[in-house]
Order: C-alpha cells, then structure tokens, then sequence
C-alpha cells in the first residue's frame, strides 16, 4: 500500500538526518547483477546458435548489457563462456551435491544425485545443452573444464569399488566407462530433442552403474523401481534471476529502481541525488525508460501546481526489485 508523498518527502527534508534517500546497493552489487545477466545470455544463445556461433554482440544483445560493459567484465567471449560453464556446472552441482550427501550407502547416494542431476535438465534444459552438448565445440579449455565434472561424476561412481565383498576392486577405468557413458546417453538425447523426462532415465542409468559392482540382480531392482516423476518445481533460484527484462541495466539504473522502491513517493531530485546524477536532464531520462517499461509511475500529486513528481514502483517494478535483492544478498 502507497503512502503519502508528503510523508516521504518530509523523511528526506534536507533538516533530517538523511538529506537524500539512502541506497545500500553499491556499484559491485550492480556488476555482479550484470556478470549474472550476460552469463545467462551466453548460456541462452550458445545453446539456440551453438557454441562456435556465438559473438560478443549476440550476447550484450541478449542480456541486455552494452558491449563496453560486457569488456569490463570478461576478457572476449571466451572467457566469458568458460565462466557461463563454471556458472552452470555449480549450479548442477548446487543441487546433486547435496542429495548425494543425504545417502546412507553408496547405491542409494548415486541414485539420489543422479535424479537431482536429471530433474534440473529437465526443468532447464538449457544448462543441460549447454554444460552436456555446446562444450564439445568450445575449444581445449572448454573440454578441459568439462573432462574435469566428469572426473567427479567418475570419482562417486567408483565408491561402488567398496561395495564389493568377495572380488577385488574393480580398476579407475570402470567408473570413468560409466560416466562417460551416463554422459553419452544424455548428451544423445538433449541433441535428439527426445520429448521424454530425462528423469525417466533413472532407473536404465542406474542399472548400468551398479551392475559392475553389485552384479545383476541389483541392476535389476533398480530397473524395476518405480519410476521417478518429474518434478514441477525448481530445485532453485534460476539461472538467469532478471530473465524477461527488456532493458539496458546500468549502475544507476538500479540505482534509480532501489531508490523509488525504498522510498515511495521520491522527487526527481531526491532520486538524482541517491543514483549519483548531477545531471537533471539524464534522471529524467532513466526515469522515462523505467516508467516506458512500466516498471514505474508517477502519481502526479502536486504537477498541476507546478511541484515535484512524485515516483512509486509498480508490481513489475517490485518483482525485478526482489530479483535484485536476491542475486546481490546471494553473492555478498
């Protein structure tokens, strides 16, 4: 619910202690919002265009960023991807680790990380292409990266070396076979566009992981497990957490949204002031693009008088607000 302008304006009267409204997102939380923004335009058009397809420009396009920025961030377009690959494996890793971990024996570990791992691709199948199928083209650091998960999927597989009792332990080979051919059947099935739930897959995968190690009657059990449903919710925040913005975000952009969040019913100055723009002419220029996206809106109190606007944020406005506050308190 608004309040007044009047209260609003009075908390910020140049007698009270704070003559301008205080912002407490500074301008490394507006860059980690932006790195979040063009990671999640790599990730998006590497996997529509492939990854050797992929420019600089196809990416500040999509994320909504200026080139000068994207520079800022990332080195070229490599560098760039390499961190979207980083970004997108920890966040596989943020929800299999985890469930993995919950487990009390080697089987049932596996299992719980396996359908956690293929529940995010089906809920995001584009992490899934882009980690699974795009790096295969992206060049030796790339694939270096990529050889190093699957390393660690190998690594969890061979536990199962401890379950066996009356053989000696199978050789490292067997679990890295098996990753790699985990691997290999989603990777077939992301480029097949294969219209069924990857979570479907469970029980097979399974099956093939624990034959070696528990011989076939446990790679039986598994197959005959009921299968997994696929989940309707996410396993967390999203990739992207500003997908569908269509604007340009800029430092005092932000700024500028925090502001009017934090105190409803702000004048142009007081905005100016709290973003950091001396210039009068650029405030009312953020604040037309913030208001043409309906992200904004000026009350009109006091115009016909000649007196200051008087600006809140809409529902839209304080969605992408929240969205903000999350990435930044994730990350700080």
């Amino acid at each position: 619910m608004r309040g007044k302008p009047g209260d609003a304006l009075d908390a910020l009267d140049p007698g009270c202690a704070s003559s301008a409204p205080r912002n407490d997102l500074d301008r490394e939380q507006v860059v980690d919002i932006q790195r979040a923004r063009i990671l999640a335009g790599m990730l998006d058009v590497a996997a529509e265009r492939g990854a050797g397809n992929v420019t600089v420009a196809h990416v500040v396009a999509r994320s909504g960023v200026s080139r000068r920025t994207f520079y800022e961030i990332f080195e070229d377009r490599e560098d760039c991807f390499l961190a979207a690959f980083d970004e997108a494996v920890g966040r596989i890793e943020a929800v299999v680790l985890p469930a993995y971990r919950r487990g009390a024996k080697w089987r049932e570990r596996v299992r719980a990380g396996l359908t956690a791992m293929l529940e995010l691709l089906d809920l995001e199948p584009g992490v899934g292409r882009f980690v699974i199928v795009e790096t295969l083209g992206a060049g030796p650091q790339a694939l270096e990266r990529r050889q190093h998960a699957l390393d660690r999927m190998a690594s969890a597989i061979g536990e199962g070396s401890e379950e066996k009792e009356r053989s000696q332990a199978l050789p490292p080979l067997t679990a890295e076979g098996i990753a790699g051919g985990v691997l290999s059947i989603v990777h077939a099935h992301l480029v097949e566009g294969n219209p069924t739930p990857l979570v479907g897959l469970a029980n097979p995968l399974m099956s093939m992981i624990v034959l070696p190690y528990l011989g076939p009657a446990a790679a039986r059990k598994e197959l005959e497990r009921p299968v997994p449903r696929r989940s309707r919710k996410s396993n967390g925040a999203s990739f992207n957490p500003l997908k569908g913005l269509e604007m340009r975000l800029t430092y005092r952009t932000v700024r500028v949204l925090m502001a009017i969040g934090e105190h409803p019913g702000v004048s142009n100055r007081r905005i100016a002031e709290a973003a950091g723009v001396s210039d009068q002419g650029q405030i009312s220029k953020l604040l037309a693009r913030l208001d043409s996206l309906s992200l904004i809106e000026n009350s009109g109190f006091g115009q016909a008088k000649g007196e200051s606007n008087s600006w809140y944020v809409t529902e839209r406005g304080r969605e992408i607000e929240q969205a903000i506050r999350e990435q930044t308190n994730g990350r700080h």
